[in-house]
């Protein structure tokens, strides 16, 4: 529920799961997408979206001001395992063509952050109040899309049964800087026994357009994280004997490198909170 500045309450519900007023959840993993955006769009659904749609696309969100936004298009094509583009909106058109056609993105994403001079300035479920005619809309592929792919597979997805957000970490990785971006990608981890290793990392390599394959296996050191138990963004899960984390790009790099490059004004999805698009994994797939 929205407060009266419509920033956002504390949820509790799980992902791909809303608790209903019995006490009762509803599983989404097998609704359409326009239907679970609908329930998004009345604020009946506020929480993450894994495991929501099976088997459908879901996206990252990135909007800011045209003046900025050849550089940060700049940006995804200098770094297209971070960002892959799925969709860029004309400037100041609020409504998806061909990601989630007629969608409107003020209201279909069930926690926005914006960013003013890259500080996090609030987070939101409507983001109409702020749209300006200059904006330009990028959805960005999301590593939740090739969770369905990786569970048909027989592989678990520590954070849907722990009922928590993937945990995401800033690294020591440098991105390909371009125009007024810079700065360190973002990583999502899935723990994945060894006997899975090389199925998790051929499931996820067919589908480049949603992240691709992994950035790296093992040691979290190696690339910047000290502590694996504290994610920068979502929830920690539990890392079990015989399993080895498994590092993702991530849709949050373009937050980091908001905060890091400071643009005056930035809206994007709060982490793990995405668009599900009518877009079928299976024609994701390279």
């Amino acid at each position: 529920m929205r407060n009266k500045t419509g920033c956002i309450k504390q949820q509790t519900e799980y992902p791909g799961d809303i608790v209903s007023s019995t006490g009762k959840t509803t599983d989404y993993s097998e609704w359409n997408p326009k239907d679970v955006r609908s329930l998004i769009e009345q604020e009946k659904i506020t929480t993450f979206t894994s495991g929501m749609c099976a088997g459908y696309a879901q996206a990252n969100l990135v909007i800011l001001p045209k003046a900025q936004a050849y550089d940060f298009l700049l940006f995804t094509q200098r770094n297209p395992k971070s960002c892959p583009v799925l969709e860029v909106f004309d400037e100041g058109c609020r409504y998806s063509r061909t990601a989630a056609p007629g969608a409107d993105i003020t209201k279909v994403i069930p926690k926005y952050r914006i960013y003013r001079n890259g500080v996090l300035d609030g987070e939101y479920t409507d983001i109409e109040p702020f749209w300006r005619d200059d904006l330009v809309t990028f959805l960005i592929g999301c590593s939740f899309s090739f969770e369905s792919e990786l569970i048909e597979a027989g592989i678990e997805m520590r954070h849907n049964t722990e009922n928590c957000n993937v945990p995401m970490y800033r690294t020591n990785i440098e991105c390909e800087p371009a125009g007024m971006f810079s700065g360190k990608m973002v990583v999502s981890m899935r723990p994945i026994p060894y006997h899975q290793l090389v199925k998790a990392v051929t499931v996820t390599a067919r589908l480049p357009k949603v992240h691709g394959s992994p950035i790296h296996i093992g040691d979290p050191s190696v690339i910047g994280i000290q502590d694996i138990n504290k994610p920068d963004f979502g929830d920690a899960v539990t890392i079990h004997d015989g399993e080895v984390p498994v590092f993702w790009c991530c849709g949050v790099t373009p937050q980091s490198v908001v905060m890091n490059s400071k643009p005056e004004f930035v809206i994007t999805h709060a982490p793990g909170h995405m668009l599900i698009t009518d877009i079928k994994n299976t024609d994701l797939k390279d």
